[in-house]
């Protein structure tokens, strides 16, 4: 990572859970990054929420499987909501979290990609948090209600000077 990036904490889960939360956040950054790679107990999806926060989450979402592109959207989710994942193959997923610490709505942009030997997609998403709030707290999550599988690894990074 470039030296304005600064790790402030990495969780690897020894077992399956429903989310990886990263709390206490210190406002010191301009911006934030999250990147995930992992599994899940059962194929579903995955999403990040900010403070516990709900139904004020809203998300426009390109993908494509090497065959077809497609978008569609979502408002008023209790999470942003990015993409699928896997039980079998590990998805790489980033969020780019702008402005975290500030006074305004958060924009999120987030990528994917999932190679499943050929089958795979790749997303591409921008979200919105519409609350003023700043950022202290983020949590990974499987949004079918499923569990993230053993071995999953989330990593925060404060961004300076961005």
């Amino acid at each position: 990572m470039p030296a304005t990036y600064e790790p402030i904490a990495t969780t690897t889960l020894g077992s399956a859970a429903a989310t990886i939360t990263f709390s206490t956040i210190p406002a010191t950054y301009t911006d934030l990054r999250l990147v995930f790679v992992g599994t899940s107990t059962t194929s579903g999806g995955l999403g990040i929420r900010f403070n516990s926060n709900g139904f004020n989450y809203s998300v426009t979402r390109l993908r494509g499987n090497g065959t077809a592109a497609s978008s569609d959207r979502e408002t008023s989710t209790t999470s942003l909501n990015v993409g699928n994942i896997s039980s079998s193959t590990p998805s790489l997923y980033t969020f780019d979290v702008f402005s975290y610490a500030g006074s305004t709505n958060k924009t999120v942009l987030s990528e994917s990609n999932n190679d499943l030997n050929g089958s795979g997609w790749v997303y591409r998403t921008v979200g919105l948090w519409s609350n003023t709030a700043a950022i202290t707290s983020v949590s990974v999550l499987e949004i079918l209600g499923y569990q993230l599988a053993a071995g999953s690894t989330a990593t925060l990074y404060g961004i300076k000077n961005a």
